[in-house]
């Protein structure tokens, strides 16, 4: 019998997973460490970092180590180890509550350093593990346990955010475009910097059965349907595109990476404490990055 190639990388003494049925976890789980077997990389110098959530559970299924932390800590504790040792890929599983609510602050901020931690943020549009309470990305009018009336709040883009905090890659993708995922996670695993992709996933248990679609496909069909690539939506007005889910690439570009110049800094401030010199204004600098 053919064994699958990512089954190596799996602690299989803890199969089965706890995910429910249709959960977008397990492609998400297969997507990541096909990239990961494709580009050959050293799982011994790959840490996984995850919150609190459906999406904290991954790592617990992957032969690498890892560190389970507190709701919307996961990129605060990602930013520790790579800091520590820069030499590490450190990959951060999060949700869209644990990064778009109490842990936005500290995904604001590691994309304005541009600290080089890949961020794969598994979104299923409510607070999935704690009974489907409405998230920041649950969408306007979207029934779920605390909008029984329909969600008044809109749609809180965290791609768009992450491009404009200052993120080298950027992208989004839902569990249907599974080959264009795996693609973005090597990408974002050669590249230095912060890297974000956000996967829109189905949650039959909780959202899908609050808006009447209790199956996985009924789900995908519902993110297909609405569905528009990054490069025709630059073309439409806000208006067009409002209640379409954009998809793609956002942002692909080379920008300084904050351990690098970290460690510049650390050099230039043991040089300066060997030969002190007045200090001056000549090194403060205004960037916008667009």
């Amino acid at each position: 019998m053919k064994i699958s190639p990512v089954r190596k990388y799996l602690r299989e003494d803890r199969l089965p997973t706890i995910f429910c049925p249709g959960c977008g976890v397990g492609m998400i789980i297969n997507a990541t460490i096909t990239a990961l077997d494709q580009l050959r990389i050293d799982i011994n110098k790959t840490v996984m970092v995850s919150g609190i959530g459906c999406a904290g559970r991954i790592p617990g299924y992957i032969k690498v180590d890892s560190l389970h932390a507190t709701h919307g800590r996961a990129i605060a504790f990602a930013t520790g180890i790579k800091l520590a040792n820069p030499e590490l890929n450190v990959i951060v599983f999060t949700g869209d509550g644990d990064t778009g609510a109490i842990g936005i602050s500290h995904f604001v901020h590691a994309a304005r350093r541009n600290i080089d931690i890949k961020v794969i943020c598994v979104n299923n549009l409510n607070y999935a593990l704690t009974g489907g309470q409405f998230s920041p990305t649950t969408p306007k009018g979207a029934w779920t346990y605390t909008s029984p009336y329909g969600n008044i709040e809109g749609f809180f883009d965290l791609c768009e955010l992450a491009v404009t905090a200052g993120a080298s890659y950027v992208a989004r993708w839902t569990v249907r475009e599974i080959f264009s995922l795996v693609r973005s996670i090597k990408k974002a695993m050669k590249k230095k910097g912060f890297c974000f992709i956000e996967v829109v996933s189905p949650c039959p248990t909780n959202f899908g059965r609050r808006n009447r679609m209790e199956t996985s496909q009924e789900l995908i069909r519902f993110f297909k349907e609405r569905e528009i690539s990054v490069k025709d939506a630059q073309r439409l007005s806000r208006e067009q595109i409002r209640g379409k889910l954009i998809i793609g690439e956002f942002i692909d570009r080379d920008l300084p990476e904050y351990t690098e110049t970290y460690k510049e800094l650390i050099l230039v401030s043991q040089k300066r404490f060997r030969e002190p010199e007045k200090p001056g204004l000549a090194w403060i600098e205004l960037e916008i990055r667009y």
